[in-house]
């Protein structure tokens, strides 16, 4: 079972121009107050077959968590043009935000993205050089989630009591059933 539990990740400034950063709110739910904080990063991936060019965009700690429902803004940087293959820029890269506690990975959130000029001339006969600055970035708002199972240091709560009283008083957000009919859901995994 997993302590924590993401309920909605929502992109502030999509679509962007490629060298925007990105905006976006986590919204998650915790069912035990944990004591040492979760650890978000933004990887970008512009060769899937390559992950040495893979790019950690950013990354932010969030702790200590307390009980309920609990949300946080995330900016990162833009992808460094100079490391992405000049065959890779336009069309599709995927963009991986991940949830970790203590150096344990227990969530994997990957989106598409697109990248394109900014007017139909430039799409319909590309320049020979990249123009980054005439790029602009779509992302797909149907998210790939992966689970992973890993060893928490605290227990989930008996039912009733703390349980109860923090989703009482939590902000409302879409119930699990909302969140897997619009994100393609792999099964819990366990992870070395």
């Amino acid at each position: 079972m997993s302590i924590v539990t993401i309920r909605n990740v929502e992109f502030i400034n999509n679509p962007a121009r490629f060298s925007d950063v990105y905006r976006f709110r986590v919204t998650f739910e915790c069912i035990a107050q944990l004591p040492d904080d979760l650890e978000w990063k933004l990887i970008y991936v512009s060769s899937p077959g390559n992950e040495e060019l893979d790019q950690e965009l950013d990354d932010c700690l969030v702790g200590p968590v307390p009980v309920g429902v609990n949300s946080f803004e995330f900016e990162g940087s833009p992808p460094d043009p100079s490391k992405i293959p000049t065959e890779d820029v336009l069309g599709v890269a995927a963009l991986i935000l991940t949830g970790s506690y203590k150096d344990q990975e227990f969530v994997r959130v990957g989106y598409y993205q697109n990248t394109e000029y900014d007017n139909e001339e430039m799409k319909e006969t590309p320049p020979p050089k990249i123009m980054f600055d005439r790029l602009v970035r779509d992302i797909n708002s149907k998210p790939r989630v992966t689970r992973f199972q890993i060893k928490w240091d605290v227990s989930p709560p008996q039912q009733g009591g703390a349980a109860v009283a923090g989703a009482a008083t939590s902000a409302s957000v879409p119930s699990a059933n909302d969140l897997d009919d619009s994100m393609d859901v792999d099964g819990d995994q366990s992870k070395s």
